[in-house]
């Protein structure tokens, strides 16, 4: 996705009373306690509908303190309105990798990518493949969202195919894939933190490597352990059952897998990410009308007139997802799926928390908790841990990647500057929490999509997220070591800094 332009400052109106940190404080208690007690209460259901709720009470708690302080009804509407087209575009996005799945699975592109994982990858170095496939195709194009919507699911398959963990695998994409994202100069959020702070983009990039090198490297060293204690001779049988599925099924060659090359070259060429998938799954609809015929009308045997009922049940799939009654539940759990309306429930979540996140902004409430943490900094190592708190914070309270890049980036510049220290530190440090965390969090636009577009809670996925674990612990690291924090070379950022 491109950025949106950045949003101007919020400023209070003369007639609007200052809010206290505790007035600050109570939207967000009660919204994470509420989401606290929703996953107690419904677990990984949490997100179909209890999530938004709480959400909602948190975003009305808000705007009541917002008018409160003397805030009318018509601007906290608008600024609820204006949250929701904010996210606009990140939902359009969705809608089209619901396509973009559906038809994959019905053209057999995502069938054929699943077999041939599953004949080339050891289960033993799955997770670690996984995670290094993901990283090279997302620096490769910019677009973790993309990777995800596509190698992605197709790996969650090979996974399930071969009887491994869908949480871990989900894990090591999610890893892959934003580790690739953050370091590619075609990402949004890669142009975006320089920008927000005033340095150039190879500048910026040049200093993450120091952070995020080491991070992805012992990502894939976890992966790989995990992946030795796996008993590969076990899932031999459950191997070989599951290929002679997919071939029962679905017409099965490399030349199914033509949508995908399509996909990679048109993102490759930075073109606009909803024509981009839309193409994908017109091509995907293509190849399915052209050599899936069999498998579309299984979907509508009640129909005896073939056409028809190819025709429907392409149109069935686009708007409501592939289904395959196999025999095998696993098989039919794993690719009865896609469609528009499977991302309408994350659509709802993404609705009401950029509703609570904009109340939050609107209301004053986010910049009196950021200059609170300000407040606190006493060192260089204290400034880069309030920095990367404040950019999880607001991935929590705002929903938005590029709020928690933007915000505190607007906030902290002025304070890095003060210290005589460059601000692409300041960049590398949004980009080691603001991006990296993102998908972490149940009801960010990030984390929303991954786990709709994965099929994994994000809470199930989280603990196996290690490259976005592991980078903002490295970041604090080195800030509490002074290690690689550059010093501002008079006033202007300095050009290189490459790792020896």
């Amino acid at each position: 996705m491109n950025p949106d332009p950045i949003p101007p400052e919020n400023s209070n109106a003369p007639d609007e009373a200052t809010p206290g940190l505790l007035q600050a404080i109570i939207p967000v208690l009660v919204m994470v306690g509420l989401l606290a007690f929703s996953v107690y209460l419904f677990g990984e259901d949490s997100s179909y509908g209890p999530n938004q709720i709480a959400l909602c009470i948190g975003a009305a708690i808000a705007g009541l303190i917002g008018w409160r302080n003397g805030i009318s009804w018509h601007e906290l509407e608008s600024s609820m309105v204006q949250g929701i087209t904010v996210a606009l575009r990140a939902i359009l996005i969705l809608f089209t990798v619901g396509l973009l799945i559906g038809s994959w699975i019905m053209a057999g592109t995502v069938p054929s990518m699943i077999y041939y994982s599953l004949l080339a990858l050891d289960p033993a170095f799955f997770y670690a493949a996984t995670c290094a496939i993901c990283a090279v195709v997302a620096l490769s194009i910019g677009s973790s969202w993309t990777v995800a919507g596509t190698i992605g699911v197709a790996l969650i398959g090979a996974a399930a195919g071969l009887g491994l963990s869908l949480e871990i695998t989900a894990g090591a994409i999610i890893s892959g894939a934003y580790f690739g994202d953050k370091m590619s100069p075609l990402s949004d959020t890669t142009n975006l933190a320089p920008a927000v702070v005033g340095t150039d983009l190879f500048t910026h990039i040049h200093h993450m490597l120091w952070t995020t090198i080491p991070s992805i490297c012992i990502a894939l060293f976890l992966y790989l352990i995990i992946g030795f204690n796996i008993d590969a001779t076990s899932q031999t049988a459950e191997l070989q059952g599951t290929l002679d599925m997919l071939q029962a099924n679905f017409r099965i060659n490399p030349g199914m897998l033509l949508p995908v090359a399509v996909l990679l070259v048109m993102a490759n060429k930075k073109l606009p990410p909803l024509p981009t998938i839309l193409t994908g799954a017109l091509v995907g609809v293509v190849f399915a009308f052209l050599f899936q015929q069999p498998a579309i009308r299984a979907m509508e045997a009640d129909l005896d007139n073939g056409t028809l009922a190819t025709l429907k049940g392409i149109w069935q799939t686009l708007f409501d997802g592939y289904v395959i009654d196999s025999g095998d539940a696993a098989i039919d759990d794993l690719l009865s799926r896609g469609g528009m309306s499977s991302m309408l429930n994350t659509v709802w979540l993404i609705f009401c928390a950029m509703i609570f996140g904009a109340l939050m902004d609107r209301t004053g409430l986010i910049q009196v908790l950021v200059r609170y943490a300000l407040s606190t900094v006493r060192g260089t190592g204290s400034l880069i841990i309030t920095t990367l708190l404040t950019c999880i914070g607001a991935n929590i309270i705002a929903s938005d990647q590029y709020i928690a890049i933007v915000l505190p980036g607007r906030m902290y510049k002025l304070e890095f500057q003060k210290r005589g220290l460059d601000v692409k530190n300041l960049s590398r440090t949004l980009e080691d929490a603001g991006t990296i965390t993102s998908p972490l969090v149940p009801w960010n636009t990030c984390g929303a999509f991954m786990s709709g577009t994965l099929g994994v809670a994000t809470l199930a996925y989280l603990p196996f997220c290690f490259f976005n674990l592991i980078n903002p612990l490295v970041s604090a690291t080195y800030g509490m070591l002074n290690f690689q924090i550059a010093p501002a070379h008079d006033g202007v950022a300095v050009a290189e800094d490459r790792p020896a």
